[in-house]
């Protein structure tokens, strides 16, 4: 594996509500994913709640969405976080996706090659079961490889640090090897393809 090489993760998370606990769960994974030698960029709750509505065939874009659009362009893997809202992932989270659409045409388009880490937080089991599993298809719609494991967790109390460290010594573990999976795949591919 290409240890010298340092992949560029973005994290996409969060709601509207600032410092939500999926947007913390995302700076988490970009903290482990620094740790190990990525370059991260995070995607933050705040720029994905405030992106228009995706429409189909609209071509002007607003500077968030081509800040967002360009980071997802460059990157060599993505985590995505969302809380589970009624057994699926959030407005936000689902609005930005739609908006990698811009990249279809791409010459790697949308995430072909890349690896996609899923990271759900919800208040049951249910929820964390079902959107993990959509933020999985989601993946494969893009053609992202789905990291073999996904984290989901029922916060209980507070769970995270402003910056993202974990107060939850299992929840931070369950995320790191999420960011783990990510930056090895990158870096994997990256070997493997020559360059």
């Amino acid at each position: 594996m290409t240890r010298d090489f340092s992949p560029l993760i973005v994290g996409i998370g969060g709601t509207s509500r600032p410092h939500s606990t999926s947007e913390l769960a995302v700076r988490c994974a970009l903290l482990a994913a620094e740790r190990l030698g990525a370059r991260t960029q995070l995607i933050d709750g705040a720029l994905i709640s405030g992106l228009p509505l995706y429409v189909p065939g609209r071509t002007e874009r607003t500077d968030d969405e081509t800040t967002f659009i360009n980071a997802v362009r460059e990157c060599d893997g993505v985590i995505v976080a969302s809380a589970g809202y009624h057994g699926s992932i959030t407005g936000p989270v689902k609005n930005a996706l739609d908006l990698l659409e811009d990249l279809a045409r791409d010459d790697r388009p949308y995430l072909d090659g890349c690896a996609f880490g899923a990271i759900v937080s919800a208040f049951g089991w249910l929820a964390c079961g079902t959107t993990l599993v959509t933020l999985r298809s989601i993946a494969h719609a893009l053609r992202a490889w789905p990291t073999p494991y996904g984290a989901a967790f029922v916060p209980e109390g507070k769970v995270f640090e402003q910056d993202g460290t974990a107060l939850d010594a299992k929840i931070g573990d369950q995320i790191g090897l999420v960011a783990r999976q990510v930056v090895d795949f990158a870096r994997w591919r990256k070997a493997g393809s020559g360059l």
